[in-house]
């Protein structure tokens, strides 16, 4: 099975302003966001609620609990919010009403929640519109882990932060290549 490709920052920026153009853009582009910035999977993401993100007050929360329901694996896992996605969280509870915790983050077309699947076409349909055509609902967290390894968090950080029970299994996700490489022997 042929990996997700992991974007550049000059790719991951066109597919933000391309986002900016759609029906629903400030929707669209925080999804694009939690994808990159929290490392969540299509189904997590669909499956977030006004509750999980935002306190009481209104405030954007700095971590959350994704409960064994809406994570893979049937566990509960700690997200850590970063600033640039908290500040485009706060954007977008403008846009929402947010006095309804059970409320879906993310509505779909009909209302309600998204499916995984609506979740991931989603996805595929912003990648192809800009030309990523190796891109998917995976590319985002392909890419957060990556970043991440790239800036010497150690494995078994981006383990608990991707939620994955084997350090194997994250180190699967870090891409290489030969700019990394001919990086990593200048460090001697």
């Amino acid at each position: 099975m042929r990996q997700a490709q992991t974007l550049n920052e000059a790719q991951l920026r066109r597919v933000l302003q391309y986002c900016r153009s759609r029906r629903h853009p400030t929707r669209d582009e925080t999804i694009i966001l939690f994808s990159f910035y929290a490392g969540l999977r299509a189904k997590e993401i669909a499956a977030l609620t006004v509750g999980d993100v935002y306190d009481e007050a209104g405030a954007v929360r700095a971590q959350f609990i994704l409960s064994s329901a809406q994570s893979k694996g049937g566990k509960t896992r700690t997200v850590y919010v970063n600033q640039r996605l908290r500040r485009a969280l706060a954007e977008y509870s403008a846009g929402i009403p947010i006095n309804d915790p059970q409320r879906a983050l993310f509505e779909s077309q009909k209302g309600g929640h998204f499916s995984a699947n609506t979740m991931c076409q989603l996805f595929l349909d912003i990648y192809k519109a800009v030309g990523l055509k190796d891109a998917s609902s995976h590319s985002g967290r392909r890419t957060y882990i990556t970043r991440l390894a790239n800036k010497g968090v150690s494995v078994r950080l981006l383990a608990e932060l991707a939620g994955h029970s084997h350090i194997s299994t994250t180190q699967r996700y870090i891409d290489v290549n030969a700019e990394q490489l001919t990086a990593a022997v200048e460090l001697l």
